[in-house]
C-alpha cells in the first residue's frame, strides 16, 4: 500500500507540468505560504531536509512532508488531486489556472499494521 496516491486528474496536470520543467517533486510543509497545499517543483529546486518525511511517489514524483506535519497526518492516507484556482506562491502549477490539493481518509488498523515506517531526508 502507498501512502499517496493521485486521481487522473492530478496524472494529467503532473504531465503537463514534466513537459515543461522536466522530472517534478512535492512537497507539503504545514508552515505559512498555503502549508495545507501540497506545492509542486521541479525536481533539485526544492532543497529536501533530513528531517522530511519521504511518503513515496506518485506518477514518479517524489513526495515529501515535513515532520511536524507528518505528525499529524501519519495515520492518514493521502491522495493527490487538482482543483480550479491558483496555486501556492512558490508552486510550478500556478500559470495553468488549477492546483493541487491532497484529500486524506483515515488508515485502518490493518493498514497502519501493515504499513513500515517513512522514511526521513531525501530519497531520489
Amino acid at each position: 500500500m502507498n501512502r499517496v496516491d493521485f486521481t487522473p486528474a492530478a496524472k494529467e496536470l503532473m504531465d503537463e507540468l514534466k513537459t515543461f520543467h522536466g522530472p517534478i517533486m512535492f512537497h507539503q510543509s504545514g508552515g505559512c505560504c498555503d502549508g495545507s497545499s501540497p506545492m509542486c517543483f521541479a525536481l533539485d529546486d526544492f532543497k529536501v531536509g533530513e528531517v522530511d518525511v519521504f511518503l513515496g511517489t506518485v506518477d514518479g514524483a517524489p513526495f515529501y512532508m515535513s515532520s511536524s506535519q507528518y505528525e499529524y497526518w501519519k495515520h492518514t492516507h493521502l491522495t493527490l488531486d487538482v482543483t480550479p484556482g491558483r496555486g501556492s506562491s512558490f508552486s510550478i502549477e500556478i500559470p495553468t489556472g488549477k492546483r493541487f490539493l491532497i484529500k486524506s481518509r483515515l488508515l485502518t488498523h490493518d493498514e497502519i499494521e501493515n504499513l513500515p515506517e517513512a522514511p526521513r531526508g531525501k530519497q531520489h
